[in-house]
């Protein structure tokens, strides 16, 4: 992707193209007379006083490009009921990421699945170290020119030098001190600004660098070399989904570069309806670079994918332009997310294509310039891959009462002496402990606070102690007793560990 021009000043925008988010052109619009108010919203405006504008539940300024309706005057944030079953099994996170991953939660579970959490646990510190650092001078140029070019109207980013554009600064030029072999890349920014709306800048940083790495590996390389790979692998997957698109795009000979750059290394951010670029991000995050195979596929599919739409497309120019507007009503989100559902393309075949048309590169333009890491298909490969950090387990004693012993804070009466000691008898028989039975004339009392005291003997009323022999006994079954309750206790503590 082509890297910024430098820009002197406030400039017309051309045909087709979007604002800048300078304040000099928000102020180029037809109602001249809210530029001061256009030029203070955002939220670093909103301490200040004026919070009451119309923003949409995504932060959006109502009316403005990318905005998909007013739902009030401040940003909706919507709560998650705690009455939700933690997900844990990976057909259920999938479901549920499929199903959109609600508004609370969608920051947290975008770390957890890229790994970006796994990362900055990795790396305590490593962030603050890239952020105080100065940094190339030639990338932080490029940079500081495109803050305001990434999403101008989103209350974040709206108001030049703000606490948005401040935050995507630190995170792209941290990246480029932590990958500088690869530098920057102005395709990164649309990414880095999409993570901002959703966590802190640390966060962000570690998720940026796990798309790079895992998702999509030599996407922002300098002879961008993977996307075109994944271009001509696109290009032979639309033969087997839609063969009336890919002969039209092969008769016109359109190269696949021309309208899916941007959609892939952007992740389509710059191209769907704002909840139809969470919905596809949700599944990414899971599932991995086959859902931007798939959103590609759909887009290509019923822009193109029938006699009458060709026909409307006789030459290069209107195929190109039907492919730069595409009809809003494949890309809303309920049309647009059931059929990349239901699309059947998977990792294995993307895989496939991926080894034919390395094969096919290496033959015609020699080895590949740039080596990136593998590709990793979402969560559970990356999972897999760099298991996150577990906590050793520590050493429980257990805690065994007497069946006499009332619970702690419970109202019971504990059990008289005789019926304890009856119980005491089935256990023990039952284990196979019990040698001897207790002389008849002999009571054992069993102290509630358990093996901690011993049993005590008191004879019976009507007679008094004759003989030793019966006394003697009762020693020996409970010292017998009270080794058995350890070693019961320590196979109990055995079997936790």
């Amino acid at each position: 992707m082509a890297k910024s021009n430098g820009e002197n000043g406030p400039r017309a925008p051309a045909a087709g193209e979007s604002l800048s988010g300078t304040r000099e052109s928000l102020a180029q619009g037809p109602d001249a007379a809210t530029t001061d108010e256009l030029s203070s919203l955002g939220s670093d405006s909103e301490a200040n006083g004026f919070a009451e504008r119309r923003i949409d539940k995504f932060g959006f300024i109502v009316g403005s490009q990318g905005a998909e309706g007013a739902s009030g005057l401040l940003r909706l944030r919507a709560s998650h009921p705690a009455s939700v079953r933690p997900v844990c099994r990976p057909n259920e996170i999938r479901l549920r990421c499929q199903k959109g991953i609600p508004p609370s939660l969608r920051g947290r579970a975008w770390q957890y699945l890229s790994g970006g959490k796994v990362k900055l646990q990795q790396n305590p510190g490593k962030f603050d170290e890239l952020d105080m650092s100065p940094g190339d001078p030639k990338w932080l140029d490029v940079i500081e020119r495109d803050l305001h070019r990434q999403f101008p109207f989103h209350e974040m980013f709206v108001s030049r030098g703000g606490h948005g554009q401040q935050d995507l600064f630190r995170v792209l030029k941290a990246y480029t001190l932590y990958r500088p072999e690869e530098g920057y890349c102005q395709a990164q920014a649309p990414i880095a600004a999409v993570l901002l709306m959703h966590m802190p800048a640390e966060q962000a940083f570690w998720c940026l660098v796990q798309i790079c790495e895992k998702y999509l590996p030599g996407y922002y390389s300098e002879k961008l070399e993977a996307i075109q790979l994944d271009g001509e692998i696109l290009f032979s997957l639309l033969q087997k989904v839609s063969p009336v698109a890919h002969k039209h795009l092969s008769r016109q000979k359109i190269d696949p570069l021309l309208y899916m750059t941007e959609w892939f290394m952007c992740a389509f951010s710059r191209t769907l309806p704002w909840s139809s670029v969470l919905r596809v991000w949700d599944m990414f995050f899971c599932e991995g670079v086959k859902i931007i195979f798939r959103v590609g596929l759909v887009l290509l599919k019923h822009a193109l994918g029938s006699p009458e739409k060709v026909k409307a497309c006789q030459g290069q120019y209107e195929t190109i332009e039907r492919l730069r507007s595409l009809s809003p009503k494949i890309m809303q989100e309920a049309f647009l997310v059931q059929e990349v559902v239901e699309l059947p393309v998977t990792e294995r075949q993307i895989e496939r294509e991926h080894l034919i048309q390395l094969r096919r590169w290496q033959e015609t333009r020699g080895e590949l310039q740039c080596r990136s890491p593998p590709r990793l298909h979402g969560a559970k490969a990356i999972l897999d891959a760099e298991p996150g950090p577990r906590p050793a387990l520590q050493p429980s004693p257990s805690i065994r009462l007497p069946l006499d012993a009332p619970l702690p804070g419970s109202k019971a009466k504990p059990k008289p002496p005789k019926q304890a000691q009856k119980e005491q008898r089935k256990q023990m028989k039952g284990r196979g402990q019990l040698e001897k039975p207790p002389a008849p004339n002999q009571a054992m009392v069993v102290a509630a606070a358990g093996d901690a005291c011993p049993p005590q003997h008191v004879p019976p009323k009507d007679s008094a102690p004759k003989d030793s022999a019966p006394q003697d006994l009762a020693p020996q079954v409970s010292a017998h007793h009270r080794s058995q309750e350890s070693l019961t206790s320590q196979e109990s503590e055995d079997t936790y560990l």
